[in-house]
């Protein structure tokens, strides 16, 4: 993001660009509820309400997730993992679609009422668009409506159908479920949408392998990635 547009941003309100951008980043960083995130700001002074803590996020984490967005398109991997989980919104089932490359990085989510090739098309469609580059390998679990809609969407991609391979899609869900447990459920699916969709680019930033890199590259890393925010 470029000073001037960072500048503009912030403009007519009443807190520095660094207490919000502070504040946003506490929220989507850690599995937080609004209310932990005005009282970490209240020991340091700040005074806040939980409501305008939920309305930076909403605003500036969105402009925050679209520039990520934009810097990785193309970067990211070519051996997607494609996965879909179900949560409960108001005693109806929804279905969380999301796709991680080979090294775990989100490449998008999108959330859906149904799971059937329909719904695997779609997410399709919007990974080619927003990735700008095809793929070499998906692999999925045994869902046979990823195999209908890869036939017509990606008909010569290599498909790998295994539920012991698809290890790294499932557990790319944990931290939505640690958040769903923190705010006691999505109030709907527009709700789950927007939060998913602002806090994955947001985590790919610190999505750091510790076991591959010394300690001062991961501390090197780990500035980078917050001065990003």
């Amino acid at each position: 993001m470029t000073q001037v547009t960072r500048d503009r941003l912030y403009r007519r309100h009443r807190f520095p660009a660094e207490v919000i951008a502070h504040a946003v980043w506490l929220y989507l960083r850690f599995p937080l509820s609004l209310r932990m995130v005005e009282d970490l700001l209240a020991a340091r002074g700040i005074i806040v309400s939980h409501q305008i803590v939920r309305l930076w996020v909403e605003k500036f984490g969105r402009h925050f997730a679209n520039d990520i967005r934009r810097r990785s398109a193309g970067r990211l991997g070519d051996k997607w993992h494609l996965d879909e989980v179900v949560i409960a919104i108001a005693g109806k089932k929804h279905w969380l679609w999301r796709a991680v490359d080979q090294d775990g990085f989100v490449l998008d989510v999108l959330v859906q009422s149904r799971r059937n090739a329909k719904a695997a098309k779609r997410l399709m469609r919007k990974l080619m668009k927003g990735q700008g580059h095809s793929l070499r390998v998906m692999i999925t679990d045994k869902l046979r409506s990823y195999g209908a809609a890869k036939r017509d969407i990606m008909p010569g991609v290599e498909h790998r159908s295994h539920k012991g391979l698809n290890n790294r899609a499932e557990n790319s869900h944990q931290p939505t479920r640690r958040r769903e447990r923190i705010m006691k459920g999505f109030k709907s699916a527009r709700h789950l949408q927007r939060f998913v969709s602002i806090h994955d680019p947001v985590a790919n930033l610190f999505h750091i392998p510790r076991n591959e890199i010394s300690s001062d590259h991961h501390r090197e890393l780990r500035t980078e990635a917050i001065k990003s925010i």
